[in-house]
């Protein structure tokens, strides 16, 4: 028998999570059967796609759905040997027993660092990669604008595009992200919405319109893009951060989809499994060559997951949130 413990959530949130909502459960686990694992999660994510389910989806008095980083501490599955790096979508346990399923090895380059595996190298860039190369179709040289760019997923957004060549703008909320976005991955202009007009920077900022807005806002953002939306842009649609908690502006500008020919697509990182294999080897390249540059804001301790995806909404996080379990 093992001691663990669960994040569970105890009470829907009304509009912004609080902590009373959750509540660090103990757990006692069976020892693994035959074919079985027992993993202890090292890293943990937590990320805004997490907040909708927490209106229906995610169960009352269960674990929270997440995925993370774990080591097999001991193994009775012959796929897998005590000690290997499995990244998994087991949700906010600090152990767990798994039949195999839903894990996969991981076998960490020597030289990065385990954690970006749960961001650049992980579901997090691949849902930036192929949100912006396959769903949105990005041409090299073209004009980007890019919501929430010092977060986790915008970041490497950004980045790629501007490795390809393109006019790069991103919106942040602060003046410490719009510094880093400007001087560190070095776009071509950074708006901080909430100390500036969005619709006026936004039109100052892309003299040559917009060819591809990477969505992850919604509302007044997704408002003032469309106002610059080139013919026959593209809009991929990764998130809508300003609704997750109720409220959020209204759009008013969606009939303009219709003039200028622009296509608006939703996606998940589920779609992109065909391009795993190249966009691991692409990225291993950018994040060694500097190209792809990165930050991650760290919580020790596993019973700080609801303090980690609270501070998400309150923008606390510069970078990728991570619960750090173990070492």
């Amino acid at each position: 028998m093992t001691a663990s413990r669960e994040i569970h959530l105890v009470r829907r949130p009304q509009g912004m999570p609080r902590p009373e909502d959750f509540a660090v459960v103990d757990t006692v686990l069976a020892d693994p059967a035959e074919g079985e694992v027992l993993v202890q999660n090292v890293l943990m994510s937590v990320d805004p796609y997490m907040r909708p389910r927490f209106n229906g989806d995610q169960a009352l008095g269960e674990a929270l759905i997440g995925s993370g980083i774990g080591r097999v501490i001991a193994s009775r599955n012959a796929k897998f040997a005590q000690g290997d790096i499995v990244r998994h979508g087991a949700g906010m346990k600090e152990r767990f027993v798994s039949d195999g399923r839903g894990l996969a090895i991981i076998r960490p380059d020597p030289d990065l660092p385990l954690s970006v595996h749960m961001h650049a190298l992980g579901g997090t860039g691949l849902t930036a990669n192929g949100g912006l190369l396959e769903t949105g179709k990005l041409g090299d040289g073209e004009q980007v604008f890019v919501s929430t760019a010092g977060g986790a997923v915008g970041s490497v957004v950004a980045q790629i595009a501007r490795i390809k060549g393109c006019h790069v703008v991103g919106s942040t909320g602060s003046d410490d992200k719009a510094a880093w976005l400007r001087d560190v991955a070095g776009l071509d202009a950074v708006i901080n919405y909430k100390t500036q007009p969005l619709a006026e920077a936004l039109k100052a900022a892309t003299p040559k319109g917009i060819d591809v807005y990477f969505e992850n806002v919604g509302g007044a953002h997704l408002d003032a893009a469309l106002t610059r939306m080139n013919p026959n842009g593209r809009i991929p649609v990764c998130g809508m951060i300003s609704t997750y908690n109720g409220g959020g502006e209204g759009v008013r500008n969606l009939f303009l989809l219709i003039y200028g020919r622009v296509t608006m697509q939703g996606f998940v990182a589920s779609d992109f499994g065909h391009l795993n294999a190249r966009f691991v080897a692409d990225m291993t390249g950018w994040l060694k060559s500097g190209q792809i540059r990165y930050q991650e804001t760290v919580l020790d301790g596993f019973e700080r997951a609801p303090e980690g995806l609270i501070g998400l909404f309150e923008g606390r996080n510069a970078g990728k949130m991570i619960i750090r379990v173990a070492e």
